[in-house]
């Protein structure tokens, strides 16, 4: 499904992607994960289209997303939730949902979408004519999913989804990135939370000062001494 690679990506002189490549098949769980300053966020950006001063080649189903526009990205079935939610703070939830159906064929199918979303996250159902900004942080959290998930991705790219979110939030997050994926979904995840990262995902790949230095199934990289040495700091 998705292809990336030898993918270099600048802030202007300053280089923060080198040479890298990565894969999420049909119906995979992939995670990134990676200290502090590793890249993760770029990597997202540049496939999500949102970063655009780019070498190499990010294919979708064949096509070339590298250094197309956002809106172009989601047309060929990428949808990002970004770091830090960014939610639409004073639109009310429902507003909010209904923007992420702005692509041409989301949008003849947004009330089926949204039984979908309200389904996996009833609160958002609950609170829907609430302003986005009077949701707590985990429900944000859930409306920026559900957000994404209007546009009918077949691509889903998580930025850290449980930053700042108390632990019983985050399994209640995560358990419906499991579901998303059972739905069909593919999902190419970044998160800092390794242990959970690896417990949702297929395959990791470990990403350090804009390199990729180890891949492999999440039962390998839990057991890398790289991984236990950069990341879980034992």
């Amino acid at each position: 499904m998705l292809e990336v690679g030898e993918l270099d990506a600048w802030y202007g002189q300053a280089q923060a992607l080198w040479g890298v490549s990565l894969t999420v098949g049909d119906g995979e769980v992939v995670c990134v994960v990676g200290p502090n300053g590793a890249g993760k966020t770029t990597l997202v950006h540049a496939i999500g289209g949102l970063h655009r001063q780019l070498r190499g080649h990010i294919r979708l189903g064949g096509a070339d997303l590298a250094g197309i526009a956002p809106h172009r990205v989601s047309e060929h079935g990428v949808s990002v939730v970004p770091e830090g939610r960014r939610v639409f703070a004073h639109l009310s939830v429902h507003e909010n949902l209904c923007l992420g159906a702005y692509r041409k064929g989301a949008r003849a199918a947004h009330r089926e979408t949204l039984a979908g979303v309200h389904e996996l996250f009833p609160r958002l159902a609950e609170r829907a004519r609430q302003p986005a900004g009077s949701l707590s942080g985990g429900e944000q959290q859930m409306l920026a999913i559900g957000r994404a998930l209007m546009a009918q991705p077949r691509l889903l790219l998580l930025d850290e989804p449980s930053l700042g979110l108390a632990p019983l939030v985050v399994d209640e997050v995560f358990d419906a990135i499991g579901v998303i994926n059972r739905r069909g979904v593919s999902i190419l995840l970044v998160e800092q939370d390794v242990e959970r990262a690896l417990d949702l995902a297929d395959r990791a790949y470990l990403l350090s000062e804009g390199r990729v230095v180890t891949a492999g199934t999440s039962a390998e990289l839990r057991a890398s001494d790289t991984i236990r040495r950069s990341v879980l700091g034992y």
